[in-house]
């Protein structure tokens, strides 16, 4: 009954999506699919395009957000390769999780070069964080502690092993030598949990990200041992030293970006990348991707196909290597 049920919900999810994306087709409008339920992450990343553009003038009409929940983003990463392979009109928001999710093989037959990556507008950044009153005053610190006995060390994070969380304490073990498998990490059901977890000393590390640490940091209860970063950020995170700098080989951006069908043309595809890269360099925009916690990336086209698809290889050899896929 259980499985009838989300297949049932699955197709329900296209077929009912179908409405919407028959009418955008037929009038030619920009269009952008949420893999996911109204409200969360990809919601956020449509609306940033599609008001983004609007505002700054790169779109005649308003674009149709159309939302496709279901197994993690891959019903409409099947959908695309399935239904829509050559739709110039038509964006699908992605981020770090659908790289993470290819990596693990959750997208069925289809893997990272199934689509054309178009280009990211925002990026968080991991970070790895202890609590104010942590014996670990830095980054050595803690990999020392690691490299002694990872097991008197707990990590905690919202999301279970394989998710994007874990795998910023798995890179972080690795990067000082510790095989990740022995790693302590509990999974709460969200950031906040395990953030309260981490404030109450139940987890001695919490790998979360730079943009929900904000009101954390003023109130000086927790210390950011690094951020996961190619360089320093700006604001209230200057103070923050990035990983790298600390001699640890350890990044973890959490980009907002959009991919389209493998058979667009390339014209339409230059057009999109077009569109993006003037969107990211107008001053409305900078505003807008600043209230919803993300910072500046500028990937488009071609390098950001190839980012992407790097990320993927590199995901891959990290779950082969915990065990996590053959």
């Amino acid at each position: 009954m259980q499985i009838t049920t989300a297949l049932s919900f699955t197709l329900a999810a296209v077929l009912g999506s179908s409405v919407l994306i028959t009418t955008a087709q037929a009038s030619g409008e920009a269009e952008c699919i949420a893999p996911a339920k109204p409200g969360g992450g990809y919601d956020l990343t449509c609306r940033l395009a599609a008001n983004g553009l609007l505002d700054a003038e790169l779109i005649d009409a308003p674009m149709l957000v159309t939302y496709m929940p279901g197994g993690i983003g891959a019903v409409a990463y099947n959908h695309l390769n399935g239904v829509r392979t050559d739709d110039p009109n038509l964006i699908v928001a992605a981020s770090t999780g659908a790289a993470v999710n290819l990596a693990l093989g959750k997208f069925g037959q289809y893997d990272a070069d199934e689509v054309r990556w178009l280009g990211a507008l925002g990026v968080d950044y991991g970070a790895i964080v202890v609590n104010a009153d942590s014996p670990y005053q830095s980054l050595d610190q803690l990999m020392t502690a690691l490299q002694q006995d990872p097991t008197q060390v707990a990590f905690g994070a919202g999301g279970s092993i394989g998710s994007q969380d874990w795998m910023k304490a798995a890179l972080t073990a690795q990067a000082a030598d510790v095989d990740p498998k022995s790693l302590r990490y509990v999974a709460f059901e969200g950031g906040g949990e395990a953030l309260a977890a981490l404030l109450g000393n139940h987890i001695q590390v919490f790998t979360g990200d730079l943009s929900e640490l904000k009101s954390q940091l003023e109130s000086g209860d927790i210390r950011v041992l690094a951020a996961l970063s190619e360089e320093r950020m700006a604001g209230p995170y200057t103070d923050i030293p990035t990983a790298l700098e600390q001699g640890y080989d350890v990044q973890w951006p959490i980009w907002r970006g959009y991919y389209m069908g493998p058979e667009v043309s390339d014209e339409a595809y230059q057009a999109w990348v077009e569109r993006l890269e003037a969107l990211s360099q107008d001053e409305g925009f900078a505003e807008r991707r600043e209230a919803r916690g993300l910072f500046p990336m500028a990937r488009f086209g071609d390098d950001f196909d190839a980012y992407v698809k790097a990320q993927v290889a590199d995901f891959k050899t990290l779950a082969q290597h915990v065990g996590l896929t053959q």
